[in-house]
């Protein structure tokens, strides 16, 4: 009899610890991300120092510019007979090897994340070369990422398993300086950034109509370039949408007005998504276009170009299209193969020269061996093709041969630092 009279004071008790709970957790739900924030700065600090050596033998069987010979770019290869010399040129690189440090530690409830990572592949000033190149270098706290990392605009996760290191040319990718700010994470993800702004010119014509004023002509970046990405995670894999607006200027040095000078509106749609098909298999596919966005590519193009006939040229921003799609194929533990096909492509402007960039395609296919954790080898062929604005056109066919080491201080270490 009295553990007759107990039980419906329990079920009062279990009744409003229920309640209790229910409001709590709507609260929480309510102010946003602050539980998934929490559980996330339980994570103990750690700190990891990682990287890897790798050794890539290149055997061309026909020519890319020299300072590329690393890496297929379809903008890098000839679309004239012996513009770089003979076909069939050997190379072994070891500019992939790459070296990082990471480090995560609670801070106020939130997690405090670190990183700082290079490679040694030259670009710019310094291609051709072995040469230290900054990938990644930026902090995270909560819902705020400040430094170099990937362009909101782009999606690494759709980068197949290639040992090539440029990849397949009709994707965004960049790394770039930016201040980003995450409101939404976990299952569903939103983001907006401000970006540093970068932009690519081609005077066309005017160098041969007018060599001086071609010469002068420079970028005018006055405002950063605004990006913005939902993402949905879901069990078969994730879609993602990204989108870009941005101001694309130029002026004219050597005269005190700056004149010709104007500026325009650039804009862009990413549209990418990975699909898990069979085990580890997976799709990677994407699809992006827009106005004055070469600068986020991964290859060929440019962002602004002159329009029209001499005496009444216009610059205007240039279209442009991407594609990639990939099959990552695990056979078992050990092999693997990524096969695909990838193209970019642009809407040529009036007054751009016969020999300007109109299309790249890219593609490959591979056999990658994993002995053990820490060393891959393996084989991967890969074909390229570039068109003009005449369309004339040139292609590559390559091998590609690696041998990789990779290294961690949790290897040695475990957690313990």
């Amino acid at each position: 009899m009295a553990a007759g009279k107990i039980e419906p004071e329990v079920s009062k008790v279990g009744r409003d610890k229920l309640i209790s709970a229910a409001v709590q957790v709507g609260a929480i739900v309510l102010s946003g991300f602050s539980l998934s924030r929490a559980i996330a700065a339980e994570t103990p600090p750690s700190f990891e120092v990682y990287g890897f050596g790798q050794s890539d033998y290149i055997q061309d069987i026909r020519r890319v510019d020299p300072n590329w010979e690393d890496t297929l770019r379809p903008s890098k290869i000839p679309t004239a007979a012996g513009e770089y010399g003979s076909d069939g040129q050997a190379s072994i690189s070891v500019k992939q090897s790459r070296l990082g440090v990471k480090g995560s530690m609670p801070v106020d409830g939130n997690d405090l994340f670190t990183k700082i990572e290079f490679d040694f592949f030259g670009v710019g000033a310094d291609a051709g070369q072995t040469t230290i190149r900054l990938r990644h270098a930026y902090g995270q706290w909560g819902e705020w990422l400040g430094g170099q990392t990937n362009s909101l605009f782009m999606d690494g996760d759709v980068f197949p398993n290639v040992i090539d290191y440029w990849g397949p040319a009709g994707m965004v990718f960049l790394r770039t300086p930016q201040i980003r700010w995450t409101p939404f994470q976990g299952d569903y993800e939103l983001a907006f950034a401000i970006e540093k702004p970068d932009l690519g010119i081609d005077v066309g014509n005017i160098r041969y109509e007018d060599p001086k004023l071609g010469a002068n002509i420079q970028n005018d970046l006055k405002a950063p370039d605004l990006t913005g990405q939902f993402r949905a995670n879901r069990p078969w894999g994730h879609v993602q949408l990204a989108g870009i607006l941005r101001r694309v200027g130029y002026d004219t040095v050597g005269n005190s007005t700056n004149d010709p000078k104007d500026h325009l509106i650039g804009w862009g749609f990413d549209l990418t998504s990975n699909i898990k098909t069979i085990g580890q298999d997976k799709v990677d596919l994407g699809a992006v276009y827009g106005k004055a966005i070469a600068a986020y590519m991964n290859d060929g193009g440019v962002d602004l170009a002159p329009q029209g006939v001499p005496g009444s040229l216009q610059a205007e921003t240039v279209p442009l299209w991407g594609i990639v799609a990939y099959y990552d194929r695990y056979w078992n533990d050990h092999f693997s193969t990524s096969v695909g096909y990838s193209r970019t492509q642009v809407s040529n402007r009036s007054f751009q020269a016969g020999d300007a960039f109109h299309s790249g395609e890219y593609a490959s296919i591979n056999l990658l061996y994993t002995p053990v954790k820490n060393v891959l080898m393996g084989a991967e062929y890969l074909w390229g093709r570039r068109v003009d604005n005449n369309f004339n056109s040139g292609d590559d066919t390559r091998t590609q041969v690696t041998f990789k080491y990779s290294f961690s201080s949790k290897d040695v270490l475990g957690n313990r630092i």
